[in-house]
């Protein structure tokens, strides 16, 4: 499936308001979510057959990125993949979170595009942005602290 096909089922799922999708064919499976403020996550899952006798190549080893050690309130927000990261839905939006925006675990703090393929990243806690760790369109590495924020119950 190429970008293509990608955004004609991504402006199909607008134009009829659906909320999630998911297509399998081919050998390849793809699943689209839309959330409330018209973000979309997509996740294309190859389906691949080695031929007999072959090995999967093992997948690199991450780098680890030193950090220094959160206060006891404090949560990071951490990448959970290798890509690029846009702290908005498009260039000329507003970001997702600034310094001092409450957010809750289903929060979408940033997207982190990796293979092509857009990936919302939630803050996953109930809090306060009180830092952004990385400037907007920039490479992130996996575990990688994005933003930190202040813990509230």
């Amino acid at each position: 499936m190429d970008l293509e096909e990608i955004k004609q089922l991504i402006a199909l799922m607008k134009r009829n308001e659906l909320t999630e999708f998911e297509l399998e064919r081919e050998g390849s499976k793809i699943r689209i979510k839309r959330g409330p403020n018209g973000g979309v996550h997509t996740e294309t899952l190859p389906m691949i057959s080695l031929p007999q006798g072959m090995a999967a190549a093992p997948a690199p080893a991450a780098v680890p990125v030193p950090t220094p050690p959160p206060v006891a309130d404090t949560a990071e927000v951490k990448s959970p993949m290798v890509g690029t990261l846009y702290r908005s839905a498009a260039p000329d939006a507003a970001p997702f979170v600034e310094v001092g925006t409450e957010v809750h675990p289903d929060t979408v703090v940033c997207i982190i595009e990796a293979m092509k393929v857009m990936n919302e990243i939630k803050a996953e806690v109930k809090g306060v942005i009180t830092e952004v760790l990385v400037e907007n369109a920039k490479a992130v590495e996996f575990n990688q602290p994005l933003f930190r924020v202040r813990k509230s119950a």
